[in-house]
């Protein structure tokens, strides 16, 4: 019982520490819209508008009271789950995001599994085979993921098998122009036309995803890949591993069943920063392929400038963030009982 109340006692702080971490992302990004971004009511009255129109879009904007009433007037906003309207589509933020989400959560879902899939295993495979040729080559692959920047790599696989050799279709959203998306049941556009026989529709959803889910899947792979390689190398290095060779236990088993454990760890703490990398770099990579996701909204609404919808993307980032890195504390407390929240 004991044991429990001081788990909990310490759930509890870590939650009180994860809205502190949100409400100063809130604070700050109030104040960086407010005091960087021009004035928005440029996007209401003409160019040559007298300041007495002005004021009344000022009014009807709510940016007629001073920097700490709006502050105020948004916190409690936020306390109600408004995240206000959106000066660009007139339409709240909160609706707007929900309807932009199915396609970042798609892209980010395909990105992250296939990234963190082919980093295990060839992670894996590097370090049974450590100094071989395959080994450097992924060197040279983990090295290159990290250092290129998302949008570089997607501008170049579309110079490269769009327009070079035409071997993929144009970067123009989730699916060719000109043809209809199928029945949103879970918002993932090739599911969805699978589940509703439109079997055409989902192959030309699977082609538009190909490239930007290479692009941002780069960024997961090649941290995962480097951090699987040099743990695994560490621990089949270790003395029971030795000892398993010694007692007979075939490769395959001891690497899927003993070292594994070990590599899994990290690979944990990895996914969590995988996650947060991937929905961020999704804002520059949903711009480069004209994905109509989360990322595209937010990259419009600084353009705008558009307030409401800078701070309710930026929310909604944060949240992400400290929701992932929580759970991914938990589920590394349940992998390795030496670990206290």
């Amino acid at each position: 019982m004991r044991s429990h109340g001081m788990l909990i006692r310490k759930i509890a702080v870590r939650l009180l520490s994860s809205l502190a971490v949100i409400f100063g992302v809130v604070t700050v990004t109030f104040l960086l819209a407010r005091v960087v971004s021009p004035d928005p009511t440029n996007l209401y009255v003409a160019s040559d508008a007298d300041e007495s129109t002005r004021d009344v879009v000022r009014a009807r904007l709510g940016l007629d009271t001073s920097i700490p009433e709006q502050y105020l007037t948004f916190v409690g906003q936020l306390a109600r789950g408004d995240l206000g309207t959106s000066f660009s589509t007139g339409q709240p933020v909160a609706e707007d995001l929900l309807r932009k989400l199915p396609a970042t959560l798609e892209l980010a879902t395909y990105a992250i599994v296939c990234g963190a899939l082919v980093g295990i295993a060839l992670g894996i495979v590097a370090a049974v085979r450590q100094g071989s040729l395959l080994d450097r080559f992924l060197r040279f692959l983990t090295i290159s993921g990290l250092a290129m920047p998302h949008f570089w790599v997607g501008l170049m696989l579309i110079w490269i098998f769009f327009v070079t050799l035409g071997t993929a279709p144009g970067p123009v959203g989730r699916l060719p122009i000109g043809t209809s998306p199928p029945e949103q049941i879970s918002g993932f556009l090739v599911i969805d036309s699978v589940l509703t026989g439109r079997l055409d529709t989902a192959t030309a959803a699977f082609q538009q995803l190909a490239l930007p889910v290479l692009t941002l899947g780069i960024g997961v792979f090649a941290p995962i890949a480097r951090t699987v390689r040099s743990t695994m190398i560490y621990t089949l290095g270790a003395d029971y591993i030795r000892t398993a060779y010694a007692m007979g236990i075939t490769p395959a088993r001891i690497y899927g069943r003993y070292a594994l454990k070990n590599v899994l760890l990290p690979v944990l703490t990895m996914l969590s920063g995988a996650v947060g990398f991937t929905f961020s770099g999704a804002v520059l990579v949903e711009g480069v392929f004209a994905w109509p996701g989360m990322g595209q909204y937010a990259l419009q609404a600084v353009q705008q400038p558009d307030f409401p919808a800078v701070q309710g993307f930026v929310m909604y980032a944060a949240i992400v963030y400290v929701v992932i890195y929580f759970l991914v504390d938990l589920a590394y407390q349940q992998a390795d009982p030496r670990v206290r929240i």
